[in-house]
C-alpha cells in the first residue's frame, strides 16, 4: 500500500499518540533536572574518581545520622563504588558524616523537596550528568537493597541477559512492639531490630501509561490504609538501571521513561528492605506532617501520619520473622512473575499476564 494512502487504525494511532506524548514527558523531565541543578551547591565533589565500570548510587537525605553509617557499610559491602547524594537541609550532622567519608560526592540545598518532586528532579540531574554508561542503584535513605549476589556479579549477569534494569519489591519490615518504644542508635544495624514482615496480602494492578506493575501491601496498607486502599503506599521500584542520556525517573523509582524500562516482569527481582520504622519515626512523623512536603495532598495523609505518631503495634498473629534471601526467594518474593509464589500468588492472571 502506498504510504500516502496508508491509515492506522485506532489501537496503532492510540500507541503512536501515546509514544508521542511520553516522549515530550520525558524531554520535560530532563529539563526540570537541567534547571534543578541549580538548586545544588557542591560539598564535596570526588567523581574524579569515578572508574568507567564504577556502579554508583544515588541518594537524596535529610537528617538520617542514625541511618548513614549502617547505609554506608552496607552499600561499600554489596560493591557500590561511588555514592552521590543530596543533602536537603539536614541538621543533625548527616552531612558533615557523608563529606568525610572517601567514595562520597555531596550536594546541599535548601530548596523544596515537594517542588523538586520529591528530589527526583536533582536526582535526574546528577543521573544525567555522572550516570551514563554507568550501572546505577538508586535508593532512600531507608532503604536497603538485598540481591541473590553483591551488585558487580548481579550486572554481569543482566549484561549477558541483555536487560537494562532490575526491579524490587520493598519489603516492609517492623519490630515487634509498639513503634517508638525500642532503643537504637547511630551505627546500629536496622536489620537487627525491624524483623518482622508481612508475607501475604499483597495486591497488583499494570498501569497503562507508563506499563509498570503497581504493587501494594504490607503493613502499612493493613494498619492505615484499610478503608483506602488505593491510597497505600506503592512497593514495586526500578532502582537498578544502565542509565542513558535522555532516560528519567517519574515518580520516585516507581517509573522512568523510556517506557519499556518499566517491564521487568520475567526476570528475579531484588528486594529493597525498608526500615523507614525505627523508633524516631514516631517523632519524625509528627515533623513531616507538619511540613508537608512528602505527598502531593498532604492533607489526605493526615490521619496517617497522626497514626504513626501514636506508636501503633505492627506486628500481629501473622507477621513472618525475617531470615534473609533464602527465605524470601522460597516465598516468592524475589521472583513476582512466578505463579506459585504464596505471597502474590492471588494478583497473577489479573496483574502480570495483563
Amino acid at each position: 500500500m502506498p504510504l500516502k494512502n496508508y491509515r492506522p487504525d485506532r489501537g496503532t494511532l492510540m500507541s503512536l499518540l501515546r509514544a508521542y506524548a511520553l516522549r515530550w514527558r520525558r524531554r520535560r523531565f530532563c529539563w526540570r533536572a537541567r534547571r534543578a541543578a541549580r538548586d545544588l551547591t557542591t560539598v564535596t565533589d570526588r567523581t574524579d574518581r569515578i572508574g568507567g565500570n564504577a556502579i554508583l548510587l544515588f541518594l537524596c537525605f535529610r537528617d538520617e545520622m542514625e541511618r548513614l553509617p549502617a547505609f554506608v557499610s552496607h552499600y561499600r559491602g554489596l560493591g557500590v563504588d561511588h555514592i552521590l547524594a543530596v543533602d536537603n537541609g539536614s541538621s543533625d550532622g548527616s552531612d558533615r558524616f557523608l563529606s568525610e567519608q572517601p567514595d562520597v560526592s555531596l550536594w546541599r540545598t535548601t530548596a523544596s523537596y515537594r517542588a523538586s518532586r520529591f528530589g527526583m528532579d536533582w536526582i535526574n540531574a546528577l543521573l544525567g550528568r555522572y550516570g551514563a554508561g554507568h550501572w546505577c542503584l538508586t535508593v532512600d535513605a531507608d532503604e536497603l537493597w538485598m540481591g541473590p549476589a553483591r551488585l558487580p556479579d548481579v550486572t554481569a549477569a543482566l549484561e549477558r541477559e541483555g536487560r537494562e534494569v532490575q526491579g524490587a519489591l520493598m519489603l516492609e519490615l517492623y519490630p515487634d512492639g509498639p513503634l517508638g518504644a525500642q532503643s537504637f542508635g547511630s551505627g546500629d544495624d536496622p536489620l537487627l531490630l525491624l524483623k518482622g514482615f508481612d508475607a501475604r496480602g499483597y495486591s497488583a494492578r499494570v498501569q497503562p501509561r507508563f506499563g509498570q506493575l503497581w504493587v501494594q501491601g504490607g503493613p502499612r496498607a493493613r494498619a492505615f490504609f484499610r478503608a483506602r486502599p488505593d491510597h497505600a503506599p506503592t512497593l514495586n521500584k526500578t532502582p537498578l538501571v544502565h542509565w542513558r542520556k535522555g532516560y528519567a525517573y517519574v515518580s520516585s523509582t516507581h517509573s522512568l521513561l523510556p517506557r519499556r524500562l518499566n517491564d521487568w516482569r520475567g526476570g528475579e527481582n531484588a528486594l529493597l528492605l525498608h526500615t523507614k520504622f525505627l523508633p524516631s519515626v514516631v517523632e519524625r512523623s509528627r515533623t513531616e506532617r507538619a511540613r508537608g512536603e512528602h505527598f502531593g495532598e498532604p492533607e489526605l495523609y493526615d490521619a496517617y501520619y497522626e497514626a504513626l505518631a501514636e506508636g501503633p503495634t505492627l506486628w500481629h498473629a501473622e507477621t513472618a520473622a525475617f531470615e534473609g534471601w533464602a527465605q524470601a526467594k522460597e516465598l516468592g518474593l524475589t521472583r513476582i512473575s512466578d505463579p506459585a509464589s504464596p505471597a502474590l500468588a492471588a494478583i497473577y492472571s489479573q496483574a502480570l499476564n495483563a
